[in-house]
């Protein structure tokens, strides 16, 4: 099937565009009702949260566009570039950044703030796609390990010395795409273990949960001794003494970590999270309320700009990283329900596509983007009904600011765009 190169529509997935459609508008409804004032103002103004907004979700349209111009060679041929200049703009920040809530993560340009860190997702995940779809590639060679795991960890490493770990933790989501293409399960399960360790250690403390392990690993290696003998015991000693050695030097680091490297305030967080800590008015404060706005709107929801805590300002930066607390208020559990849906539905579909695609460049991309999306969606709910400490993360197309909707526009179009050549001539 062939396209004139004047269409730029021509093979476009319209049921990924009419879920993005849907997302923005009922963001921009509930960005409205978490930022209107008594005041009747324009609603194309900079002087409102939801007026800025609107702006931010008209220039999408010459942005998506823009994006839909060039063609899929384009965007593998130059992702390369995309990538230095995309850390170029994270390393600028230290030198011309303007420092919000206590981090360097914005370019100001008079009214108006750009976050390149929301930017950078989208060219990281050319970079990886250009990286391991090279025929060359495989994840099992070492090197090649490492290649990957340093292309994810350079941005990661720039956003946290902002410092800004929640961004930073997104970069988590690329392991599963390495999985996807290779990589053995056990470095998804090491995270894991070492994220149960980090928990464990917070809650009992650096003793006793090295005696629980010391306990626990040498009841394991008896049991292996028992069953294998002399012989197993000849040919593996020396990975018994590695075990013991790595998993002490995990409980010490996540002691010495969680002690010294973190804030006073993280740590608040996490000991408010884990039970140990009940601070309600203080640290705790956005969460209780953010927990308490959800639990008000019951099944059906109060209705749009009635939720009294909504509108009563009770959750600080409700229209940010909270601002699925509107939705749990006015919309209720029904309302909640069909956001969750409509990502999943977002997320399937990508990856149905990806799965689908000829190119393996177009392929790895996909994954890249259901991958960050999953996180952040996942992580962003979880914070605002408690299940996860706050790490500023946003919600997809929901949240306000423009660098985080151009951002995820970015993610998401050059997608589309990589879709549309899959069955198409150029």
């Amino acid at each position: 099937m062939r396209r004139e190169r004047n269409n730029i529509f021509a093979g476009i997935d319209w049921l990924l565009v009419l879920i993005f459609i849907v997302l923005v508008s009922f963001g921009w409804f509930n960005i409205y009702s978490a930022s209107k004032t008594e005041e009747d103002l324009e609603l194309l103004s900079f002087s409102t949260e939801y007026g800025k907004q609107l702006i931010f979700i008209f220039l999408t349209i010459p942005l998506i566009i823009t994006i839909l111009f060039f063609n899929s060679e384009f965007y593998e041929k130059f992702s390369g570039i995309f990538y230095i200049v995309s850390l170029a703009t994270l390393a600028g920040l230290f030198l011309f950044g303007k420092t919000i809530n206590g981090a360097t993560s914005w370019y100001s340009f008079g009214v108006l703030g750009l976050q390149p860190s929301e930017f950078v997702k989208a060219f990281t995940a050319l970079a990886v796609a250009k990286l391991i779809s090279d025929r060359q590639y495989s994840f099992k060679l070492v090197k090649n390990q490492i290649k990957a795991f340093v292309v994810v960890f350079i941005p990661a490493f720039l956003i946290t010395l902002q410092p800004d770990v929640g961004s930073a933790l997104i970069y988590l989501s690329f392991f599963l795409v390495f999985h996807r293409e290779g990589l053995t399960l056990n470095y998804i399960i090491s995270g894991v273990l070492v994220i149960v360790l980090f928990i464990l250690t917070i809650l009992f403390g650096v003793s006793w949960v090295l005696f629980g392990f010391f306990i626990l690993i040498s009841i394991l290696s008896a049991y292996a001794i028992y069953r294998g003998g002399k012989r197993f015991l000849r040919f593996n000693w020396y990975k018994i003494i590695a075990l013991y050695v790595v998993v002490a030097i995990l409980i010490i680091g996540s002691g010495y970590a969680y002690t010294t490297v973190f804030k006073q305030h993280h740590r608040d967080r996490f000991e408010i999270l884990l039970g140990l800590k009940k601070d309600n008015q203080g640290i705790g404060y956005n969460s209780y309320q953010s927990e308490l706005t959800i639990s008000s709107g019951g099944f059906n929801g109060k209705g749009f700009l009635k939720g009294d805590l909504t509108q009563g300002d009770f959750v600080p930066e409700q229209h940010t990283d909270y601002i699925f607390s509107v939705i749990g208020e006015e919309w209720g559990f029904v309302g909640s329900s069909f956001v969750i849906i409509l990502f999943m539905i977002l997320l399937y579909r990508i990856v149905y596509l990806a799965e689908t695609h000829t190119n393996k460049f177009g392929r790895i991309y996909g994954y890249s983007l259901a991958s960050i999306l999953f996180f952040h969606v996942i992580v962003n709910v979880g914070m605002v009904i408690g299940l996860l400490p706050t790490v500023g993360i946003p919600l997809p197309f929901f949240s306000y600011g423009g660098s985080s909707l151009w951002g995820f526009t970015i993610l998401l179009f050059i997608f589309v765009r990589l879709d549309a050549h899959k069955n198409h001539d150029l």
